[in-house]
């Protein structure tokens, strides 16, 4: 059976009930009119995230090896323009997915190819605010950089989370009240 989601919030119970009244009992009947969201599975985040890494990946390494085929000899020539690569390879890495998503309502060029996005829990858009805090500072700054302390063992635990979630969902994911779904 697919897992699916209410796209909006459940309506309040009413009165009385702890959970949904049954039909006919005076509430509304459950799920009517609800559209609903198909959740993502674990491959199709995983390949999305593989093309992700490619976008932003070679076009890195391309222009790695074209800078230092033009820097002198010097050894720190070469460490500062290496050293330089890495900034801005990591700025754009990290402002890729973030930018791209607040652009795009949740999706990036991976996740085209896999036909799936980011939403939120609440149904709002992927806005700016969602997509830097979700990417930067809970993926990148917590599991990322912190995991790298942990030798990339809370890193690994936060992808491969969604294959015994429930909803699917990544720590980053509940952290940052999101789902991926398929379009």
């Amino acid at each position: 059976m697919e897992n699916v989601l209410p796209e909006q919030p459940a309506e309040k119970n009413v009165v009385g009930y702890t959970s949904a009244p049954p039909p006919g009992a005076g509430g509304p009947v459950p799920d009517a009119g609800v559209p609903r969201l198909r959740l993502a599975g674990w491959w199709r985040r995983a390949g999305a995230s593989v093309i992700d890494g490619l976008v932003v990946g070679v076009p890195a390494i391309a222009l790695l090896a074209l800078i230092l085929g033009s820097v002198g000899d010097g050894f720190w020539s070469v460490l500062a323009t290496v050293l330089l690569w890495i900034a801005v390879s990591l700025l754009v890495a990290i402002l890729y997915a973030p930018l791209l998503m607040a652009r795009t309502n949740g999706r990036t060029l991976g996740r085209m190819a896999f036909g799936i996005r980011v939403v939120r829990v609440d149904g709002a858009p992927m806005d700016i605010k969602r997509s830097l805090l979700r990417e930067v500072v809970i993926k990148w700054g917590l599991f990322y950089v912190i995991g790298a302390l942990t030798l990339w063992i809370l890193a690994l635990v936060d992808v491969l989370w969604p294959l015994w979630d429930e909803q699917n969902r990544a720590l980053h994911d509940l952290l940052a009240r999101t789902h991926v779904v398929r379009d």
